[in-house]
């Protein structure tokens, strides 16, 4: 894998439909796909520091920095400790828009803090001292409470809007006839506080009893792609569904996004669990993929440097190893191409301060994209 892709010509194919991946036609681009680092195993998010260093989290909950000039990694000290436990650990990283300013790192990852054994997805806070090359001034801004041993769907992304409101997912925790419909309970949420871990005022369920008042929208899965649309200012996100209706959602304040009273999903044994892909008062996806693709990251490319995925969502597919490249208009997904088929099983990506695409595959490390 190590040099697969050390100069592949990028392809972009559209496909017309969730299900119609082998009736694509191909539009080519050429690019080069360059080895930035490698020896991770789930590089599960990654952050460009302003003078073009990575920051790149390990799953197991190690967090390293790798050099942009050596590419080597150097493991950073003072990470909280993790429950990594099958898909939970240490997750996503970004910073703060205004990190030349501030310094503040947000990091997501499964906290096993609280009186319960096992964890629940935490949202903290921290600087980087680059001298001892350590977490300094650590908060924990959001903690969800309820922990279990059960290893599944932490979520969980991070995303910043143009009003000084941080949000992150929190998936339903594997228990999904409980926890994504209950606005008492942590877990299938997408939550909004402001920057330094202040729940709004305006949050839309604030005045609403024993509501878990940091609740932007619910009825949620597993969604593990969070970011701003450039363009609208609007929070997206997509989100595992179970053996099909993997989603794309334009996320709302106060919405109910109806798992798993509706779903265009079943069990993944086959069997139906709803049969409801629609009711009032829940709000559909934009998109939805089946089968599954099993998304993963999710940029919005505002970069010069790829002029053809300009303006277009990017995120992974890590079932089928390709990125899946979705033009919009508006609130409206239009078109859907497939690019770099073939790269491996696609994590996370990151568009950088430097204007490159950074693609974290499980299994090697991290890929740059070179026009």
């Amino acid at each position: 894998m190590k040099h697969l892709l050390s100069a592949l010509g990028l392809s972009l194919t559209f496909f017309a439909c969730a299900s119609d991946y082998d009736k694509a036609s191909s539009l080519n681009i050429t690019a080069k796909s360059v080895d930035f680092a490698d020896g991770f195993t789930i590089p599960w998010g990654i952050a460009q520091l302003p003078d073009g260093n990575l920051l790149v989290t390990e799953r197991q909950g190690s967090l390293y920095f790798v050099d942009k000039a050596t590419r080597k990694k150097t493991e950073v000290k003072g990470v909280p400790e993790v429950f990594a436990k099958s898909q939970g650990g240490l997750l996503d990283i970004k910073l703060h828009p205004n990190y030349r300013k501030n310094g503040w790192i947000y990091i997501t990852y499964s906290s096993p803090e609280g009186k319960e054994k096992g964890g629940h997805t935490a949202l903290m806070r921290a600087k980087l001292d680059r001298q001892s090359l350590s977490l300094s001034d650590q908060t924990v801004l959001y903690k969800g409470e309820g922990n279990t041993d059960n290893g599944r769907h932490f979520g969980s992304r991070i995303a910043f809007d143009n009003e000084g409101f941080v949000y992150f997912s929190i998936g339903d925790r594997g228990n999904r006839d409980v926890l994504p419909q209950d606005l008492t309970l942590d877990g299938g949420k997408v939550y909004r506080l402001h920057e330094d871990g202040k729940v709004p005022a305006d949050n839309p369920f604030v005045n609403v009893k024993d509501a878990k008042p940091a609740i932007y929208s619910y009825g949620h899965r597993n969604p593990q792609g969070l970011v701003k649309n450039a363009l609208t200012g609007k929070i997206w996100s997509h989100e595992h569904g179970p053996r099909g209706g993997d989603e794309v959602n334009v996320i709302e304040k106060g919405a109910n996004y109806g798992w798993p009273v509706v779903s265009y999903g079943v069990n993944y044994s086959g069997t139906s669990f709803t049969d409801l892909t629609e009711k009032e008062g829940m709000t559909n996806p934009v998109l939805y993929w089946d089968p599954s693709i099993a998304p993963s990251g999710m940029i919005h490319v505002t970069s010069d440097r790829y002029p053809q995925l300009k303006g277009k969502f990017l995120l992974g597919s890590m079932k089928f190893s390709f990125l899946s490249a979705l033009e919009v208009d508006g609130d409206k997904v239009v078109k859907q191409y497939k690019v770099l088929q073939g790269i491996g099983r696609v994590r996370s990506l990151h568009q950088g301060a430097d204007g490159y695409i950074y693609v974290g595959i499980d299994g090697y490390g991290i890929k740059r994209l070179e026009p």
